[in-house]
C-alpha cells in the first residue's frame, strides 16, 4: 500500500472543501483508508493514522474505531507512539467504556518508567480519565511520585492526586504524609498544584480541614511574599506577580478561615494588604480583589475589613466591564443581609444599574434594590422601582410587581400610600401580577375602613374606558359592588369628590361584561358587583334585574350559573337578598403551616372569584336555612355537624357560595376544624348522642370488614367501621389515606355528603400531608347516624396538591358492608 498522507496534508485538503458535503466525502474516504490500514496491522503508520483520526474527532466525526489502536500505541516503546496513544485515550476513551480498563497495566508500567516524560504522560492520562477502579489500583504509584525530588513529576502527581481523591475520597489519607513539605517547595508549578491539592482535601474532609488549619501562617507568608516581591517576568501578568497563585491561596484561606476565629484573625492583616495594594486598572487585579472580597465575607473578619470589601464591590459597580458589574451585584446581594448598612451607602449606584442595557445586570440590580428597601427609604426606593416597572422589559414586570407588593405590605408608611402604590402597579403592569394580587388588594381595601370612599373613587376613574389591565378591573368591580353607595353619594374627603349617578356606575359594569378584553373571571366579578348594587342603589333595581336575567342564557357556564341563582334571589328568595348581599366584614390574615393565606371571618379559606359573602345580622332560623338548601338543589344532602360550636355566627351567604362553587359536598379542611358551612340548626337530642367531643364510645363493637373507597393516581382511601352498643344507630367510619407515589401530597382535604335521611359528622384529620412511598397515612373519623337502618350511600370529594399541581376528584361509595348499616 502507498504511504498514507500526513496530518498536515489532510488538514490542508479538508480546508479546501467548499461545502459540508464535500468535506464529509473527504473525511469518509480518509476514514476508509485508515480502517484498511488498521485491519492490516500496519505498525509503521499507526501513529500517523491515529493522529489524523483525532483531528477528525475534533471536527465532530465518529472516531470510536480507533480506541484499540490507541492502546497499541500506548504499549509501544517509542515515545512518539506513546504520546499520540495517550492523547487518543484522553480524547476517545472515558470510564463508561470497559476498554479503558485494559490501559491499567500499561499506565502502571509507565508510572515506573525511567524517563520522566513517559511518567508525565501516564500521570496526565490517569488524572484526566481514570476511573475509580484505576485510581484504586494506581494510587500507590501516584503517592510515590508525589514524594520524588523531581519537580516536573511532583506537580503532575499533585494534580493526578486531586483526580484520585475526587474519584475515591477514602484514599485521601494515603496522600497526607506527602503533603507535609509541599508548601516549602520553591518551584512555582509544584507550589501551585500543592495549593490545589490541599484545597480539594479540605473541601472534602472536616478532619483534613482541622489538620491543615495550622498551615495558615505559612500560606499568609507565601501570599505576602508574592505581594511585596518585585517584578518577576516569569510569572508576571499585567504588572501583577503570579495572580493565579494568589487567587488559589486566597481560596484556600477562605476555606481554612470559615467558622474559625484563630485562623480568621491570622489572615486579617494580609487580606487588608491585598485589598489596598492591588492595582485595579486591569482585569487581573480585579480578579484578585474579587477573591479577596469573597474571602473577607466568608471568614470571621473584622467589621472594618468587611466595610472595605463592600466598598471594593461598590467601586466595581462603576467599572465599564459588564462582567465586573455583574459579579459585584451578585456579591452584594449575598452580603446585604449581614452588612445592610454598608451596602446601603452604595444605594444610588445600585439604582443606576437598573438603567443598564444588559438584562442580567438589570435583574441583579432589581433584586438587590428590593433587598435594600426599609422603612426609612421606602418612598424613594418605590419611586425608582415604579419608574423601572414602567419602562422595563416584559420579562421583568412580574417579578418587579411581586417585589413591590411585598415591600409595600411590609414597610408602607400609611394605608393610603399602600393602596395608591398597589393601584399604580396594577395600572402599569396589571397583566403581569401574580394571581394572589387581586385578593390581597381586596383584603387591604376591606380592612381600611376610612379609605373606602377614596379607594372606590380612584378605582372608578382608573377603569374609565380602559379594561386592558384585568386585575385592576376585577378589584374595581369588587369595590364598586361593595361601596357603590359611597361612590354615588360623593362622600370622599381625601380628594375632590366626583359626581356619578347610579346609571353611570351600571354603564361601566355593563361595559365590562360585554368588553372583548374581559376574561370569564372579570365578567364574574362584574355580574356579582351589579347584583350587590341591587341592595345599595334604590332607583335602578329593575335595570339590574334585566341585566341579570339576560345572562341567565349566557354561553359562559359560570356566568349563566351565577345569573340563574341571582334571578332566584330576586324572585323566590327576595326576602333573603338584603342579608345575603350585605357588605363584607373585615378580613383576617393568618399564617398557617404553609405560606400566608387570606382567611375571611365567614370561614372561607381561599379567595374565590365570587366575593359575595356578607355576614348575617344574627343566627338564621331553621326554615330559612332549609330554604337555602332547597334553593341550591340540596334536597338530598345533609349538612355536616361541626365537632365544636363556633363562636362566629354562620353566614347564609357563605353557604350559598360554598354549594354554588363546589357542588353538594361539604367537609373539613386538613389545616384545622372548619366552622359549620350551613346555618346553625338546633338538632334533636338523639342526634348528638354518642357524638360528643369526648371519648368516642364506651363500648365499641368491631368485626365489620373494611373497604377500599377510592384508589386512583397513587392515592388510596380505605374505610374501617365500628358500631356502638350504646347507640346502635351510630356508625363510626375511620378513613385512612395513603400515597404510593414518590412525592408527598400536600393540602389534603376530604369532604363527604350523605342523603338527608342520615346525619353526618366529620372530625378533624390527623394531618394535611399524605407522605410518599406509603410511609405514613392520614386518618380522619366520620360519624354517621342512621336511625332508619337504610343502606348507606356517600359521595366524597378529594382535593390536594401533587407535583406542583392542584388535584380534585369526585367519587361515590356504594359498597358499604351490610354490617355497617343494618
Amino acid at each position: 500500500m502507498p504511504a498514507p498522507i500526513r496530518l498536515r496534508e489532510l488538514i490542508r485538503t479538508i480546508r479546501t472543501a467548499r461545502t459540508q458535503a464535500e468535506e464529509r466525502e473527504m473525511i469518509q474516504k480518509e476514514c476508509a483508508a485508515i480502517r484498511s490500514s488498521f485491519r492490516e496491522e500496519d505498525n509503521t503508520y499507526r501513529c500517523r493514522n491515529v493522529a489524523k483520526l483525532l483531528y477528525m474527532h475534533m471536527l465532530g466525526y465518529p472516531a470510536h474505531f480507533g480506541q484499540l489502536e490507541c492502546l497499541k500505541l500506548i504499549a509501544s516503546q517509542k515515545f512518539t507512539d506513546k504520546r499520540i496513544g495517550y492523547l487518543g485515550a484522553m480524547l476517545l476513551l472515558d470510564e463508561r467504556q470497559d476498554v479503558h480498563l485494559l490501559m491499567t497495566n500499561c499506565i502502571k508500567n509507565d508510572l515506573n518508567h525511567s524517563t520522566q516524560y513517559v511518567q508525565g504522560l501516564a500521570l496526565c492520562t490517569l488524572g484526566c480519565m481514570g476511573s475509580s477502579e484505576m485510581c484504586r489500583d494506581l494510587a500507590g504509584e501516584v503517592e510515590k511520585l508525589l514524594k520524588t525530588s523531581n519537580s516536573y513529576l511532583r506537580k503532575k502527581a499533585a494534580l493526578c492526586a486531586v483526580h484520585v481523591i475526587r474519584k475515591v475520597p477514602e484514599l485521601m489519607e494515603m496522600f497526607l504524609p506527602a503533603t507535609k513539605n509541599l508548601l516549602n517547595e520553591k518551584n512555582h508549578g509544584v507550589l501551585h498544584t500543592s495549593v490545589v491539592l490541599l484545597t480539594e482535601m479540605c473541601e472534602r474532609s472536616p478532619d483534613m480541614l482541622a489538620h491543615f488549619r495550622k498551615l495558615v501562617p505559612q500560606l499568609v507568608r507565601i501570599l505576602k511574599n508574592l505581594i511585596m516581591s518585585g517584578y518577576s517576568p516569569e510569572h508576571d501578568v499585567s504588572g501583577i506577580s503570579d495572580p493565579f497563585l494568589q487567587v488559589r491561596i486566597l481560596r484556600l484561606l477562605r476555606i481554612l478561615g470559615r467558622n474559625d476565629d484563630d485562623s480568621s484573625e491570622a489572615m486579617n492583616d494580609i487580606l487588608a494588604q491585598v485589598a489596598t495594594n492591588t492595582e485595579t486598572s486591569k482585569n487581573v487585579g480585579n480578579a484578585i480583589l474579587y477573591e479577596t472580597v469573597l474571602t473577607i465575607m466568608d471568614i470571621k473578619s473584622e467589621s472594618g475589613l468587611r466595610v472595605l470589601a463592600i466598598n471594593i464591590l461598590g467601586r466595581f459597580l462603576l467599572n465599564n466591564d459588564k462582567n465586573i458589574r455583574y459579579v459585584a451585584l451578585t456579591s452584594l446581594l449575598k452580603t446585604v443581609q449581614t452588612d445592610h448598612n454598608a451596602v446601603q451607602r452604595h444605594r444610588s449606584t445600585i439604582v443606576d444599574c437598573l438603567k443598564d442595557l444588559d438584562v442580567s445586570i438589570k435583574r441583579r440590580a432589581m433584586e438587590l434594590s428590593f433587598a435594600l428597601v426599609n422603612g426609612n427609604n421606602i418612598r424613594g426606593m418605590m419611586k425608582e422601582l415604579l419608574y423601572f416597572l414602567d419602562s422595563c422589559e416584559p420579562e421583568f414586570k412580574a417579578d418587579c410587581a411581586s417585589g413591590i407588593f411585598l415591600a409595600a405590605e411590609k414597610y408602607a408608611p400609611s394605608k393610603r400610600w399602600h393602596i395608591d402604590t398597589i393601584m399604580r402597579v396594577l395600572t402599569t403592569a396589571g397583566s403581569y401580577v401574580r394571581d394572589d394580587a387581586v385578593p390581597n388588594l381586596i383584603q387591604l381595601i376591606t380592612n381600611s375602613v376610612e379609605m373606602h370612599a377614596y379607594t372606590v373613587q380612584r378605582l372608578y376613574k382608573a377603569i374609565l374606558g380602559d379594561y386592558s389591565q384585568q386585575p385592576l378591573v376585577q378589584v374595581a368591580a369588587w369595590c364598586i359592588g361593595e361601596y357603590g353607595d359611597l361612590l354615588v353619594s360623593g362622600q370622599c374627603e381625601e380628594e375632590e369628590p366626583i359626581q356619578v349617578t347610579e346609571d353611570e356606575v351600571l354603564d361601566i359594569l355593563e361595559s365590562v361584561l360585554i368588553s372583548n378584553m374581559s376574561t370569564s373571571v372579570t365578567r364574574g366579578y362584574a355580574l356579582t358587583a351589579i347584583m350587590k348594587l341591587s341592595t345599595r342603589f334604590t332607583c335602578t333595581v329593575n335595570r339590574i334585574k334585566k341585566v341579570v336575567s339576560i345572562y341567565g342564557s349566557s354561553i359562559d357556564v359560570e356566568l349563566q350559573q351565577r345569573a340563574v341563582e341571582y334571578n332566584a334571589l330576586f324572585k323566590k328568595y327576595d326576602h333573603m337578598r338584603s342579608a345575603l348581599l350585605e357588605r363584607m366584614p373585615v378580613m383576617e390574615k393568618v399564617t398557617t403551616n404553609g405560606p400566608t393565606e387570606i382567611v375571611q371571618t365567614n370561614g372561607e379559606t381561599e379567595p374565590a372569584p365570587l366575593e359575595t359573602k356578607p355576614p348575617p345580622s344574627g343566627p338564621q332560623p331553621t326554615s330559612q336555612a332549609n330554604d337555602l338548601l332547597d334553593l341550591l338543589g340540596g334536597n338530598d344532602i345533609t349538612p355536616v355537624i361541626p365537632t365544636a360550636p363556633t363562636s362566629k355566627p354562620a353566614s347564609a351567604g357563605g353557604e350559598l357560595l360554598d354549594l354554588l362553587g363546589d357542588i353538594n359536598l361539604t367537609g373539613t379542611p386538613a389545616a384545622a376544624p372548619a366552622p359549620s358551612s350551613v346555618p346553625q340548626i338546633s338538632q334533636p337530642s338523639f342526634l348528638l348522642d354518642g357524638l360528643s367531643s369526648g371519648p368516642l364510645f364506651n363500648d365499641i363493637a368491631t368485626g365489620i370488614p373494611s373497604i377500599t373507597a377510592y384508589s386512583k393516581n397513587g392515592l388510596k382511601i380505605e374505610f374501617t367501621f365500628e358500631r356502638s352498643n350504646t347507640n346502635p344507630s351510630v356508625t363510626v367510619i375511620t378513613i385512612q389515606a395513603s400515597n404510593s407515589t414518590e412525592l408527598d401530597m400536600t393540602d389534603f382535604v376530604f369532604q363527604a355528603a350523605v342523603p338527608k335521611t342520615f346525619q353526618l359528622q366529620l372530625l378533624s384529620p390527623s394531618s394535611s400531608i399524605v407522605p410518599a412511598f406509603n410511609t405514613g397515612t392520614i386518618t380522619q373519623v366520620i360519624k354517621v347516624l342512621n336511625p332508619q337502618k337504610q343502606q348507606l350511600r356517600m359521595r366524597i370529594k378529594l382535593t390536594y396538591n401533587h407535583k406542583g399541581s392542584a388535584m380534585q376528584d369526585l367519587a361515590e361509595v356504594n359498597n358499604f358492608p351490610p354490617q355497617s348499616w343494618q
